[in-house]
């Protein structure tokens, strides 16, 4: 990548540097007013019918951000892939996540062919591209952190870690020992983090984006967290009366004060702003699932997702 030229150094003097320096006072501006995440949700229709194409989970207009954002780190996509067509995908990331909601097929790369199913997730770093070719009619879930990399001013230029494939029946398993242990309903949440071997330390799928594949089993609510990293959380599968309880502040019986209430519909994704309480609920008679992607990979290592559950507060 060519760097941009540089103004001739005959023509750079101390007033022409001067002439934009800003002073703001520091009680007034220290903790200035940025744009705010919103509750939003993307529906399951965007992919579920249509030629095939790339669909933008696209927040850039509460962001105010000059480039496509789904949260100021994270950009979200909906792929729908006609059964028999071909779909190109290509961002200046670091980071791909890539979650087969439904189909088959396979996807080709610098790295070779990957073949996936319904259920399956996949993780590729920095690459020149890929190529996904469905045999059957299929939508993937993909994220990537573009975003950050775009407000940084960078391109990536060297690959953090190598491809990861989590296969539908290796999440299951491990769930479903998490599920049926002895102590599953007296946690707070009831799920798997993806790991990679080249994270370590944060423990998460890359270097920057994290996922937890939760459960939440028919009947049961799991009381509010919070954390300083925005969820985009995609709904796997769930029945009638599954939602998740939305606020900014909790009451000191650890109730969520004047909550938003966001539905779970299978294939859907909402998203919930950074440092809001929120507890899910299933008033369903089915398990429910959901696959929240964050950049907690970056917040971790940042030393700042800073996690808290209701019961250390009440």
């Amino acid at each position: 990548m060519s760097k941009p030229a540089l103004t001739p150094a005959s023509n750079l003097t101390n007033d022409s540097w001067s002439r934009d320096a800003q002073f703001f006072e520091y009680m007034s501006a220290n903790n200035p007013d940025m744009p705010q995440v919103e509750i939003r949700a993307f529906d399951a229709a965007l992919h579920q019918q249509g030629n095939t194409r790339i669909i933008p989970l696209d927040m850039a207009d509460c962001l105010k951000t000059d480039y496509p954002a789904t949260t100021p780190n994270l950009m979200a996509h909906f792929l729908r892939i006609c059964a028999g067509d071909t779909l190109a995908t290509s961002a200046d990331a670091s980071s791909e996540m890539f979650y087969v909601i439904r189909g088959k097929g396979h996807t080709e790369s610098e790295w070779g062919i990957t073949e996936w199913k319904t259920g399956d997730l996949f993780v590729v770093p920095t690459t020149e591209g890929t190529v996904h070719v469905a045999s059957e009619d299929t939508a993937i879930y993909w994220v990537t952190d573009s975003p950050v990399l775009k407000y940084l001013g960078v391109t990536p230029n060297a690959q953090r870690f190598k491809p990861v494939l989590f296969t539908h029946e290796q999440i299951t398993e491990k769930l479903m020992a998490e599920r049926n242990s002895d102590d599953a309903l007296t946690r707070n949440r009831i799920g798997i983090l993806l790991g990679n071997p080249a994270c370590p330390l944060t423990k998460t799928m890359t270097h920057t984006l994290w996922s937890l594949y939760n459960i939440l089993p028919a009947g049961a609510t799991q009381l509010p967290h919070r954390h300083n990293s925005v969820a985009i959380d995609f709904c796997v599968s769930a029945g009638e009366n599954t939602y998740t309880l939305i606020g900014k502040e909790i009451d000191d019986k650890g109730y969520i004060i004047n909550p938003v209430k966001a539905m779970w519909t299978s294939g859907s994704v909402f998203i919930t702003p950074p440092g809001w309480w929120h507890s899910h609920h299933n008033e369903s008679g089915e398990d429910a699932y959901v696959l929240p992607i964050q950049d907690a990979g970056l917040v971790t290592y940042m030393q700042i997702l800073d996690i808290q559950f209701v019961r250390s507060q009440v």
